[in-house]
C-alpha cells in the first residue's frame, strides 16, 4: 500500500461550549506532520470534542481549523473527512454489513475501485482474509476494533484519528493492538491524534503527549519529559498512575 504525504494539523483559539460548560477553551496546537500525539486527561477534559472538532463532527463556536493551510470551511463535510480516518470507541461497523462491505463503503463512497483493497486492508490489521465474509457480530471485540481500523485507511488518508479507540479492550487485546498501531503509523507515514485516559498506553505509543484540564491543554511535553517529572501538577497526577502501579509490580518480583 503506498503511503500518504503526512498532514499538518492547525488549531487556532478553538473553543466549543455546550450552554455555560467549556468543552474546548480558546486552545491553539500545531500538529506536526509525520507524529504521534496522545491527548490525555479525565473524562470531560474536552480531547473527544478536541479530536472531532477536527474531522468536523463539531463545529467551533470560535477560531479555525486548517490542514495543511486549508480551512475546515473551505469544502463540504464529506469530502473533508476522506482526508481523515477515525476511529471510534465502540468500533462503530455497520452491524448488517459484512466485513468487507464494512471496509470498503469509504471506497464506494469515494467512487474508488475496490478489487483487492478489503484483502489487503486486513493483511495490514493482521486478520485472516476468510472473515471478510462474516457479520461484525462474529467477530471477538479486538477483531472488530481491527475492522474499524482497516476501514479507517482505506481510502489511504494522511490522518488517522482515534477516539478512545482501544478503551473497550481487555487489557492483552489492548497491549497488542496499540503496538500495531505504532507500526502502522510508521509504516503508513501517518499524522495520528490518539485520544486515551491511560497515560501508560499515551507513554508507550506517541511521541508527544498533551494533557488536557477543563477544555484547556496544561502539558506538552514527550513521554521522556513527563517520565522525568515535568509537565506540571495535573500531568504528574495522571504519572501516578502508572507509577503506582510499576511499584507494585516491582514490591511483587522482590
Amino acid at each position: 500500500m503506498p503511503s500518504p504525504a503526512p498532514a499538518m494539523i492547525d488549531l487556532t483559539d478553538v473553543s466549543r461550549r455546550y450552554g455555560s460548560v467549556a468543552a474546548v477553551d480558546r486552545v491553539s496546537l500545531t500538529v506536526a506532520r509525520g507524529s504521534f500525539v496522545a491527548l490525555v486527561g479525565a473524562s470531560g477534559s474536552g480531547k473527544s470534542t478536541l479530536l472531532r472538532m477536527i474531522n468536523r463532527l463539531e463545529t467551533p463556536d470560535t477560531g479555525r481549523v486548517t490542514i495543511d493551510g486549508e480551512d475546515a470551511g473551505a469544502r463540504p463535510a464529506p469530502e473533508w473527512r476522506r482526508r481523515i480516518g477515525y476511529v471510534f470507541q465502540q468500533h462503530g461497523l455497520f452491524p448488517h454489513m459484512t466485513v468487507a462491505a464494512n471496509i470498503a463503503i469509504g471506497l464506494r463512497i469515494a467512487g474508488r475501485q475496490v478489487g483487492d483493497r478489503v484483502g489487503e486492508l486486513l493483511d495490514l490489521v493482521d486478520l485472516p482474509r476468510e472473515l471478510a465474509g462474516r457479520m461484525p457480530d462474529a467477530l471477538s471485540g479486538g477483531q472488530r476494533q481491527r475492522v474499524a481500523i482497516a476501514r479507517a485507511l482505506a481510502t489511504e488518508p494522511p490522518i488517522l484519528l482515534l477516539d478512545e479507540a482501544l478503551g473497550a479492550l481487555d487489557p492483552v487485546t489492548r497491549d497488542a493492538l496499540a503496538g500495531r498501531l505504532g507500526e502502522l503509523h510508521a509504516r503508513l507515514g501517518l499524522t495520528t491524534l490518539l485520544v486515551t485516559h491511560d497515560m501508560a498506553e499515551a507513554l508507550l505509543t506517541a511521541d508527544r503527549i498533551l494533557v488536557m484540564d477543563q477544555g484547556r491543554i496544561v502539558a506538552d511535553a514527550t513521554p521522556a519529559e513527563l517520565v522525568a517529572g515535568q509537565g506540571g501538577a495535573v500531568a504528574q497526577a495522571l504519572m501516578a498512575v502508572p507509577r503506582h502501579q510499576a511499584e507494585r509490580l516491582a514490591a511483587l518480583a522482590r
